[in-house]
């Protein structure tokens, strides 16, 4: 799992996009089969990690974490939240998808719709697309100025570090699909009835711009790529395996929290007795 935490990271200023296979499974050599056998084989683990962490906020552990998936369309990101995120109790997620600012969104800054949706302590939050939005549909569509663009580079790096420092594991995830297979994904959107409800014109619309997009997603993760909160390029072509690489990129961040189960702040010998002398305890076969 770690090995796959690893070499999902953005480090150093090297970065390039383009190098990254969107095929390639990272820190894994495993067949499909074995790695969605891995995926359910974990997901018991992260359940408990999600539970330890939503009882520890019972007694006031502010720790939380937050799952940023961005990607472009088709990349899979309903797929994470329905085998990575599903996986466990719901009542401790919250997730939000972000879609075109409201007329009230829009009178305040950027982030004010971002710290409404924020997790709270115990939680694990997800956004479906984020406050990374602002700066790359507003680069490719030139929806604010260059300069306002660069200023939200280090508005969200403050932001972000802020987020650590109130307790919040940022982790940020770039579905990373390939045009070809984006193109396929759509098709099939499109021959598939049951698949008319997700297709959106507007889609092809966007992939007229895959370039400027790519551009985007390249200048954007260099400029906020930080070690406090750093990005994860998860190629996307292998469904299995982006759900694979999410879950131990979900699993790693909990485990850095380490959450523990609180201690009972009543007489548990005691309590035990007085429920045996009750009487009519069964066994359950």
């Amino acid at each position: 799992m770690d090995s796959i935490a690893d070499a999902l990271r953005v480090t150093g200023p090297e970065f390039s996009l383009a190098d990254h296979d969107p095929n390639a499974t990272p820190g894994f050599t495993g067949k499909k089969s074995e790695g969605r056998a891995l995926l359910e084989e974990r997901t018991e683990h992260l359940a408990e990690l999600q539970e330890k962490l939503f009882a520890a906020s019972r007694i006031g552990a502010s720790d939380r974490v937050l799952l940023v998936l961005q990607g472009m369309d088709t990349s899979g990101k309903g797929g994470i939240l329905r085998h990575v995120v599903g996986a466990v109790d719901p009542q401790g997620v919250q997730i939000h998808a972000f879609k075109s600012p409201t007329k009230e969104e829009l009178a305040h800054d950027f982030l004010w719709r971002i710290r409404r949706e924020l997790p709270g302590p115990g939680m694990i939050g997800v956004f479906d697309r984020s406050h990374y939005e602002d700066v790359l549909i507003h680069r490719v569509r030139g929806l604010s100025t260059p300069a306002e663009i660069e200023e939200r580079y280090g508005i969200i790096q403050d932001f972000e570090a802020s987020l650590a420092e109130n307790g919040i594991q940022v982790v940020k995830a770039m579905l990373h699909i390939s045009k070809e297979e984006q193109g396929e994904r759509l098709l099939e959107r499109l021959d598939r009835p049951e698949k008319h409800w997700k297709f959106n014109p507007g889609d092809i619309d966007e992939r007229e711009h895959w370039e400027a997009y790519q551009e985007a997603y390249q200048i954007a993760i260099e400029r906020t790529a930080t070690p406090i909160s750093p990005w994860h390029v998860v190629p996307a072509n292998r469904k299995w395996f982006a759900r694979l690489a999410v879950q131990s990129l979900v699993i790693e961040a909990l485990e850095r929290i380490n959450p523990q189960w609180p201690e009972a702040d009543f007489d548990v010998a005691h309590e035990r007795a007085r429920l045996l002398e009750l009487g009519a305890i069964g066994s359950a076969e």
